[in-house]
C-alpha cells in the first residue's frame, strides 16, 4: 500500500470517526486528507508524460586511481510540478546507486559521487527516475535507457625496454636474428600449373594423389606481435583493483603499448566468454580500443590457455612473436608455448596469483620448463612493481648480478 492509498483510507476513517462523534475538526482533518489523496492521484494522472534522461561519467574514460563522479540531467515534456526527482539503478558490480537531482520546472540535474572505481565497464541496469508529489503522497516510475554508464582503463606502465629483449642478444651483445622479419606460411595445396618450379611441388599429396601438386603459399607478417591475455578463472585470485587479474591486464596493457612505440603492428588477443581481437598500429587513437577492451575483460575464460593455444587463432598462428599473460602454467600450456617457440619469439608473463591471497610463494615447475628452454619470463608478484619487473634493465640487471 503506498502512501497515497494509505492518506485516503486514513481520511475515511477520521471522516468516519468525526461523523460518529459530531467532531468538526477531526471532520476538517478527514475532508482534508481526502482532498489530498485526490489530488495526489490527479497529479499521477497528469504528469505522466515522456521523460529524458541523460547520464555520464567524470572523467570519461576514467584510469585506475581516478575519482569518479556519475552525473544525470533529467528533462520533462509536462509542466506540472514536481516535488522530488530521484535515480534508482544498478552499476554493475558496484551495486544499488541512487541518486536526488535538484531543478525546477521541467529539468533537473544530480551528481552521484562514486570513489575511486575500479577497473572495469560498468553498466546502469534496472535504472529508473521516480518523480514525486510535494506531498510526498505519490510517485510515477519512469524506465530509463540502459547504457554504458562508467569506464575504467587500467592503469598501465611506460616501459623503456622489454625484458623478453634480453633473450634476443647473445653475451658478446650481437643479436641473433632467429626468425625472418617477413615471409610466407604454408596454407593450402592445389595443382601443379604448367612452368611453376618444382621446388612448391608437395609430395606427400602428389603420391597419395598420384598427380603434381604444389604448395599454396600466403605472405605472413612476421613482423607483427600478439599479446595473449589468459582469462582463466584458476590464475585469478584476490579482490578488485588488487586481484592477480588485474595485474595480468595492467601487464599486457603496458607491454603491448611498448611493442606500439616502437611502430610494431600488434594485436591483443582475449580468452575471455566474449572474446576480443584488437589491431594496434600505432600510439594514436588505437591504443583507446585496446583500453576499452581491457576495461571490459573479466576472468571468466571457458576453457584454459592449452586449449586457446591449440585452436589456433589467426592473429597467434601467423604473427612472428607472442607474448602470453598468464596466471596458469598448467604442463598442456607449457608444451604448447614450447612447440609454438620452434616457429616464432615466444615470451611469458607469468602472474603468481596465490601470492595475491598470502600465500608463500614457490617455483612454478611451467616457469622453470620455460626458462630452461630459453624462454624469457618475467614473473609478477604481489607488491612487485610492474615496470621494473617487465622492463628490460631489471632482467639485465638480474642476469649480471
Amino acid at each position: 500500500m503506498n502512501r497515497r492509498s494509505s492518506a485516503l483510507l486514513l481520511g475515511i476513517v477520521v471522516s468516519a470517526t468525526a461523523l460518529a462523534f459530531g467532531s468538526r475538526s477531526l471532520g476538517v482533518a478527514g475532508l482534508g486528507l481526502l482532498l489530498a489523496a485526490g489530488a495526489a492521484r490527479a497529479w499521477a494522472g497528469l504528469v505522466r508524460g515522456p521523460v529524458t534522461v541523460v547520464h555520464a561519467s567524470d572523467p570519461a574514460p576514467a584510469t585506475e586511481g581516478d575519482g569518479v563522479r556519475l552525473r544525470f540531467d533529467a528533462r520533462r515534456m509536462s509542466r506540472v510540478p514536481v516535488g522530488s526527482f530521484v535515480v534508482h539503478g544498478r552499476l554493475g558490480r558496484l551495486g544499488d546507486v541512487e541518486c536526488r537531482l535538484r531543478g525546477h520546472g521541467r529539468t533537473a540535474v544530480g551528481e552521484l559521487w562514486l570513489g575511486h572505481v575500479p577497473r572495469g565497464r560498468y553498466v546502469l541496469s534496472e535504472g529508473r527516475l521516480e518523480l514525486g508529489d510535494h506531498l510526498g503522497l505519490e510517485s510515477v516510475s519512469r524506465p530509463l535507457e540502459s547504457g554504458v554508464a562508467v569506464i575504467v582503463h587500467p592503469r598501465l606502465v611506460e616501459l623503456h625496454g622489454l625484458f623478453s629483449d634480453a633473450g634476443r642478444y647473445g653475451g658478446d651483445g650481437r643479436r641473433f636474428l632467429l626468425r625472418r622479419p617477413v615471409g610466407f606460411d604454408f596454407h593450402s595445396v592445389r595443382e601443379y600449373e604448367q612452368g611453376e618450379s618444382l621446388r612448391r611441388v608437395h609430395w606427400p599429396t602428389t603420391a597419395k594423389r598420384g598427380q603434381l601438386m604444389v604448395k599454396e603459399l600466403e605472405d605472413a607478417p612476421r613482423d607483427a606481435a600478439v599479446v595473449l591475455l589468459d582469462c582463466d578463472p584458476a590464475g585469478s585470485a584476490g579482490e578488485p583493483p588488487d586481484s592477480s587479474f588485474d595485474a595480468a591486464v595492467r601487464a599486457a596493457g603496458s607491454v603491448l603499448r611498448a611493442y606500439a612505440a616502437r611502430g610494431r603492428r600488434v594485436t591483443l588477443v582475449t580468452t575471455g566468454s566474449e572474446p576480443a581481437v584488437v589491431d594496434v598500429a600505432g600510439l594514436s587513437g588505437d591504443v583507446r580500443f585496446v583500453l576499452d577492451a581491457l576495461a571490459a575483460v573479466e576472468a571468466d575464460a571457458p576453457h584454459p590457455l592449452a586449449r586457446s593455444l591449440a585452436r589456433g587463432q589467426a592473429p597467434v598462428t601467423r604473427a612472428g612473436e607472442l607474448v602470453v599473460v598468464t596466471g596458469t602454467l598448467e604442463v598442456g600450456a607449457v608444451d604448447r608455448l614450447l612447440d609454438a617457440a620452434v616457429r616464432r619469439l615466444v615470451s611469458v608473463v607469468w602472474i603468481d596469483a596465490p601470492s595475491y591471497v598470502g600465500r608463500p610463494t614457490r617455483a612454478a615447475p611451467g616457469v622453470l620448463r620455460l626458462a630452461a628452454a630459453g624462454i624469457p619470463v618475467a614473473v609478477v608478484r604481489r607488491g612487485d612493481d610492474l615496470a621494473t619487473t617487465l622492463d628490460l634493465p631489471r632482467v639485465e640487471a638480474h642476469a649480471n648480478g
